[in-house]
Order: C-alpha cells, then structure tokens, then sequence
C-alpha cells in the first residue's frame, strides 16, 4: 500500500449529542487517506466544527469509534480566537499552540506569518489585529504545529481578496492531510479532492469523490431521481386506489379483487424512498426601516486609517440618508472595523448621527451578543413591544424554532450566532445599519436571501464584506475605498 492509500482517520458507527435529546451524528461512517484535501459541508448548526472537535480529541463519542493513527499529530485553525486569548500577545499566542516551552520560538513565527502573508510584531495584543488579521493568525497557530493532519474552520472568514489568493496558493501545493470546512465554493475547488456532507436531518456523514460543484451535481441528481421515482410510484399508488374504490362499490367477488388493490397500494407506499431533504434555506425577510427618517441620518468628515501599524488621519465628506447604501472598501488592517465600531459605539471623531436614530449593528465577532442570554432574551431586548408571537414568528424564518429559543447564545454555532444577529436587525427596525461581513459563517443558500433584505432596506447602510459574489447581489449606492 502507498503512503497516499494509507488510512489515518475513520469513523465506525459513531454517535454523538449535546446534552438530552440534541442528536448531532447517528452511527457515522467514513474515512480519511494521507494526503487527500477533504472539504467538509453541512447545514449551519449541522454539527461541523462537533466533527473537528471529535478527531481533535476535544468531544468523545457517545458509542462507536474514532480510530487514529498512532502518533498522527492533529492541529486546527478554528473560526475565531478564543475570549480567553484575546489579550495575549503575539508571541503568547503562538507560545500557547505548544504543550511544551519551544525554545527559540521567533523564528518560527517570524516563518509561519511570512507564509499567511502578516507582519505581526510579537509584543503587540492579538485583540488589535483586525478580523481578517486575526484569520491570519488562527491560520499560522495551526501551522506553526506542522501537523500530519490540518483541520480548517472556515478559514476565508474576514479574508480580503489577497488573503484568499494567498491561502488558496498555500491549500493548492500542500503536501500533508487536511479538511476544511468552508461555504466558499471557487476557494473549495480549487484544491478539494472529495467531501464529506453532514446531513442535519438523517445525522449521517456522506463520502464523494470530486470537487464541490461535482457533487453538488451529483446530490440534485439523486434528489431528481428519487422525486421521479416517487412520482411514478404515487401515481400507481392513486391507480391502484381508484380501482379499489370502483370494485368495492359492486359488491360480491369484487370486494376480493378491491382488497387485493388496496394491499397492492399498500406495498407501493413502503417502496417510496425517502427523498433527501436539502438543507433548509432562511425565508425572505424585511429589515423595517425606523419610521419618520427625514434629512441627514449620518455625516462622516474624518476617519482614521492604519498604514504599518501607525494610526492615519483622512478627511472625507459623507453624508447619508434614507436608502443611502455605502459600501466600505480596502484591504485587511487597514481599519474597517474600527471605523465600524467607532461609529455604532458613537466614539468615532468626525462622525455625526441625526438625534434619536436606531443603529442596528451587526459584529463580526457577534460581540454585540451577550452569550450568556438565552435566544429568547436575546431577542425580546431589542423590541419596542415585548410579544412572544412576533418574536417566535420573525426566528422561525431563521431556522430558529421550538426549544431553540432557550438555549444560551454561547452555545450556538457561529453560522446559528449569525442568523440570531440578523433576527435582532429585523425585530430592532433600526433607522441606520452598520453590517461588519454578515456573511461569515453562514451557509451559501442564505446569502442571495440576505442579500434581497438588505437591497430593500430603506434606511441608510454602511457594509463591509469581502465577497464579491454577495456584493454584486447587494445595491449599492456609493462605494467608498479607504486606500484611496
């Protein structure tokens, strides 16, 4: 057997849930060769990163078995850095990836953060880098490690176009193992070897062999073969019942031949396969726009930008009212996200919003969110009028049904944090909204969704996102660059 067939990961009839009565996998199976780049696709909340956690060692099994091969070494670039590390420095940063003191650790990092393409001092705070520096670092964490096996969270998350060329350029000559659980299809296909689909209804993982677009190909296929399959069967079925129905009515002999048709139905009715069901796509939604908006909403005169580390002073003339879309531009670090905050926090020098105006913001890092609230709290607070009707009916649209309102914001996943943020926006009516890449973590059907409500919303917007294709579904009415 070459070292490229040999098996170094598998999983056999493995279970796994969150508490009571929260089933994540049902008796998964499947298989990881050395070498192979293995992307990992799922609903948000399906149980991905439940996965990572499983092989890392993190998660154990409630029944079957993860079989590891001995000494195989095992690092993961996770979505986002941990509350608890946000305050460590670079070199703290890197110092923790290790169980051990790793003496002479400077060149190293000075080595990793050359290959995600960072310059990083190593006594600055990790919680000053932008969100897709901070990408950056959660990238090099993990490959400082050097491990036989990569495991990538979402890694494009917050990465500007470079940022994703230069990753891409990375995944594509790498020569180890590695899954990526990612939403970006051109990124995926650019190295993907097959995929793992983790369906939320059946909790079964499914192995194919091909790019994204291959088996998504593949999957509408099965799904169009199994509805004309039942279509023809439901169609014998109704055949079989009508005659039934016809013969009963004349009595005698007949009623022998009318059973026989029922039973016939009956047998026709098990052979119905049970369709895939796809992943379920958020419904069309409306963010309300604050009523009354009239004149200026917000004025922008100066703004700061950061050039190696050093803090800038612009000037600039902005000025936006009711459906005035600004869309904000430039690369990592440059300074968006602190404009963002600055602006929504009302901090930012030079910038001036009308009196009594709603701002509806929307975090990257959900930092907006206190994870210690419930869904159902988290909700309710942003409401003029309390009324628990509005509210379940608004977070259905968002998947988020049932029991799922009780359960604490810290333990959703980060596609689930994202649709409880949107949720707020529109039960918020907020008069000015400020959206920091709102497509991070979620899953691709939402977007085009997404992207309808913010066209439609009537107050005035200031977006940043680093997805061209979510852009260009988005109206904009002004683009504004802070390079230039």
């Amino acid at each position: 057997m070459s070292a490229h067939e040999e098996v170094i990961l598998k999983f056999e009839d493995v279970s796994f849930e969150f508490g009571h009565n929260k089933p994540i996998l049902h008796e998964v199976d499947f298989s990881l060769r050395r070498g192979t780049k293995i992307t990992l696709m799922g609903q948000n909340g399906s149980g991905k990163s439940t996965i990572f956690n499983l092989i890392t060692g993190h998660h154990k099994p409630e029944s079957g078995k993860i079989h590891i091969q001995n000494k195989l070494t095992i690092a993961t670039a996770k979505q986002v850095i941990p509350r608890t590390d946000i305050h460590f420095t670079v070199r703290e940063f890197f110092e923790k990836c290790f169980k051990h003191k790793v003496y002479d650790i400077e060149p190293k990092i000075e080595e990793v953060l050359e290959v995600v393409n960072l310059k990083a001092p190593l006594d600055r705070e990790v919680k000053t880098f932008s969100g897709g520096q901070q990408a950056r670092l959660l990238l090099a964490s993990a490959l400082i490690q050097d491990p036989d096996l990569l495991l990538l969270d979402e890694p494009t998350n917050n990465l500007d176009k470079e940022g994703i060329a230069h990753l891409t350029k990375f995944l594509v000559a790498y020569h180890k193992t590695c899954i990526v659980i990612s939403h970006d299809a051109d990124f995926l296909n650019a190295f993907t070897h097959g995929v793992l689909y983790l369906d939320v209804y059946t909790k079964k993982v499914e192995q194919y062999v091909g790019d994204y677009f291959d088996v998504v190909t593949q999957i509408t296929a099965r799904i169009e073969k199994e509805n004309m399959k039942n279509a023809q069967l439901a169609k014998e079925i109704q055949e079989n019942k009508d005659k039934a129905n016809f013969f009963a009515m004349k009595g005698g002999q007949m009623r022998l031949v009318a059973k026989r048709m029922r039973e016939k139905a009956e047998e026709l009715e098990e052979e119905k396969v049970d369709v895939r069901r796809e992943d379920k796509t958020i419904r069309q939604f409306q963010i309300p726009a604050q009523k009354d908006l009239v004149g200026e909403i917000i004025n922008i005169s100066e703004f700061f930008i950061f050039k190696n580390h050093k803090k800038i002073a612009r000037k600039t003339k902005i000025s936006l009212k009711k459906n005035h879309h600004l869309l904000l531009t430039g690369p990592n670090g440059i300074g968006k996200s602190t404009l963002l905050e600055s602006i929504a926090s009302g901090t930012a020098t030079g910038s001036k919003i009308a009196p009594d105006i709603k701002v509806g913001y929307y975090r990257q890092d959900f930092s907006t969110l206190n994870f210690e609230d419930t869904v159902f709290d988290s909700l309710m607070s942003v409401m003029d009028k309390h009324i628990e009707q509005d509210m379940r009916n608004v977070a259905a649209g968002f998947l988020i049904t049932g029991d799922m309102v009780y359960t604490k914001i810290g333990s959703l996943s980060e596609g689930q944090k994202g649709l409880v943020a949107l949720a707020r926006l529109v039960l918020q009516k907020p008069g000015l909204l400020i959206l920091d890449e709102p497509t991070n973590h979620m899953n691709f059907r939402h977007l085009p969704v997404i992207a309808k409500a913010l066209s439609e919303y009537e107050g005035a917007m200031i977006l940043v996102s680093h997805v061209p294709e979510f852009v260009k579904q988005v109206k904009i009415t002004e683009v504004f660059d802070l390079e230039k």
